[in-house]
């Protein structure tokens, strides 16, 4: 069985550093070393995209209609936090100050992977959220995801 080198998958649990950084996982750095995008996602986390994947989801995006309020407040809230970020030789990324707010980011993180994206979220917000999906998750019907299963 190959691995799909496309798909960000796993968790992991770094830790911030004293000045806001976080190690990225190993496994996630071959694909993030030139660079990740990172935004305000939904559920009070950060989204982290390759910058290939973030052109291609804002090719899609463009294809909304302004004149469509919540597209455009969808938008406004999804690029006004957004930051691109290059990791160190060491494999760490900055999180700038609007999105650690945004996440309610402290010492302890999550980061998820999420197929074409990661996630980062406060450990203890992600353990939550976890466990209120494990019911939902097991019970989820063909409904939901149309063809998956």
């Amino acid at each position: 069985m190959s691995v799909d080198v496309h798909n960000f998958f796993g968790t992991f649990t770094p830790r911030l550093d004293d000045k806001a950084r976080l190690f990225l996982p190993a496994k996630f750095r071959p694909r993030l070393e030139h660079g990740v995008v990172l935004t305000r996602g939904q559920e009070k986390c950060i989204y982290g995209w390759t910058t290939e994947s973030f052109a291609a989801f804002t090719d899609r995006i463009r294809d909304t209609p302004f004149t469509n309020r919540e597209a455009r407040n969808f938008v406004r809230m999804l690029y006004s936090g957004a930051s691109s970020e290059v990791p160190d030789k060491q494999g760490r990324i900055s999180i700038p100050p609007v999105l650690r707010d945004w996440a309610q980011l402290d010492r302890d993180v999550a980061v998820v992977g999420a197929m074409d994206r990661l996630e980062i979220w406060d450990a203890t917000r992600w353990a939550e959220f976890s466990a209120q999906q494990e019911e939902p998750f097991a019970d989820m019907s063909d409904e939901v995801m149309p063809g998956i299963f």
